[in-house]
């Protein structure tokens, strides 16, 4: 069985990390309260509650489902990152990321209960049929999702390649149920995706991280110099609804264009036990051309990472909008052969020490994905889950109860917007086709990546005024 430590939450996809072999491990002494009461005397409390729903429950019940949902019950109150891996779910972490698996092709969330696309990926069925980051999945082959614990909700929508589903979504300005036809296929996902745009500028698109995809960009960048006369003059990397991946293969790529220095450090619990990951020195590199790194609020993880990094050793401009804010580190501590728990183990930070987490990265330079007047008429909430958003989501620092009460207030003032340009939009949409639902442009035509050409061509400028 071969675990990879990864960053993100690929749930509906796979999901791979590191192994903690906790099984051959000791109980640590069992701690006691301010009250003087251990551990144990504290679980009494468990053993009556379990012994009268085995003695006076009307129905014979079965204790070992009893004591796992009891543990999936304690795991609830934690990050919604850290859970109880039962013996079903246990099994499919032997999956790797090898950039191929069976499914829809999304990665998904639980906010309050409900389940929410953080992106789908592209080229996928989900992506192709038009599922968007942001809708709730209200219904798998038409039977509600209410109730279904994340796992349960995932297992649900993975099947045989070629099987069939119906997914129900709820979109915000839409009424009723969306439901979508999609066939279950085995992708094979190509990370790398690239195009010279006017100018001999470079566009590199990396839908997620997965094995080789540092290499896999570095096979690109070669690729569009040679085919260009001058060789290429700048490089926009987007990273826009990126979910993440491998933890290794965000240090490959932020080698590429790195020198040298940190990529990115833990803090764990224990201040002693830091993990620093450093640029590679060895391989292919770009290290003279501007460039200008796109992300959004479907940017996450290993994304990120990448982000922070750049943005911090100031080798590229950041653009676009605030990213999805996921900095925690997940571990699977094995219990026995069957079962797991994943558990949030530390918090990921960039070369200058910031948090990501319930954070994300700030774009230097903020693009709204529309163009012009239409901005004005139609500029909306940003449809984008975030970290933040996240029942229980794990703080960058531990906020006190005046910081708490802000931020509360914030977003009670945010959802009443919400409500209230919902409620406008769906006057207009009643009229006609939704703007969201038009097909998405190339690149060329993207108005973010032809934002992003305009200031590599400004850079020389920028950079002649900076020195003087």
């Amino acid at each position: 069985m071969k675990f990879s430590k990864k960053v993100g939450s690929l749930i509906a996809v796979t999901a791979t990390v590191s192994l903690l072999g906790l099984a051959s491990q000791s109980l640590p002494a069992l701690a006691k309260d301010s009250n003087g009461k251990s551990r144990f005397e504290k679980l009494e409390l468990f053993n009556k509650v379990l012994y009268l729903i085995e003695s006076q429950y009307y129905r014979p019940v079965d204790t070992e489902k009893l004591i796992e949902g009891a543990i999936k019950g304690m795991m609830n109150t934690l990050d919604p990152h850290s859970t109880f891996l039962d013996e079903k779910v246990f099994s499919k972490m032997q999956e790797d990321t090898q950039g191929e698996f069976g499914g829809l092709g999304i990665e998904v969330s639980q906010k309050d209960g409900v389940l929410v696309v953080i992106t789908p990926i592209d080229d996928t069925p989900a992506f192709k049929a038009g599922i968007k980051a942001g809708d709730k999945i209200v219904e798998i082959n038409h039977e509600s999702t209410l109730g279904l614990t994340l796992e349960e909700a995932v297992d649900k929508m993975r099947g045989k390649p070629g099987s069939k589903i119906t997914v129900g979504v709820s979109r915000e300005g839409v009424e009723g149920i969306k439901r979508f036809d999609l066939k279950r296929k085995a992708i094979k996902i190509s990370a790398v995706k690239h195009e010279i745009l006017e100018d001999n500028y470079a566009y590199v698109r990396l839908t997620q991280f997965q094995k080789d995809a540092g290499s896999g960009i570095a096979k690109a960048l070669k690729q569009m110099e040679k085919k260009t006369k001058n060789g290429i003059k700048g490089i926009v990397l987007d990273l826009r609804s990126n979910p993440g991946g491998l933890l290794d293969e965000a240090v490959n790529v932020s080698s590429v264009f790195l020198r040298d220095g940190i990529v990115v450090s833990t803090e764990s619990r224990d201040p002693k036990q830091k993990d620093i990951r450093y640029v590679k020195k060895t391989g292919f590199k770009e290290l003279k051309k501007p460039l200008a790194v796109l992300i959004n609020g479907a940017s996450a993880s290993a994304s990120e990472i990448v982000a922070g990094a750049l943005q911090d050793h100031k080798r590229a401009i950041v653009m676009g909008s605030q990213s999805f804010g996921k900095g925690s580190v997940q571990s699977i501590a094995k219990i026995d052969d069957k079962q797991g728990v994943k558990l949030t183990i530390a918090q990921y930070m960039t070369p200058k020490d910031r948090k990501i987490q319930a954070v994300g990265i700030k774009p230097d330079i903020f693009i709204s994905e529309y163009e012009g007047a239409w901005i004005s008429e139609h500029e909306k909430e940003s449809r984008y889950v975030r970290e933040a958003d996240l029942r229980n989501h794990l703080t960058a620092t531990i906020e006190t109860k005046e910081e708490k009460a802000r931020r509360l207030k914030k977003e009670k003032e945010q959802r009443q917007k919400r409500i209230a340009k919902i409620k406008a939009m769906r006057e207009k949409e009643k009229k006609g086709e939704s703007e969201e639902d038009k097909p998405i442009s190339g690149p060329s035509e993207d108005f973010q990546v032809i934002q992003a050409v305009k200031y590599l061509k400004a850079y020389p400028l920028i950079q002649n005024m900076v020195k003087k």
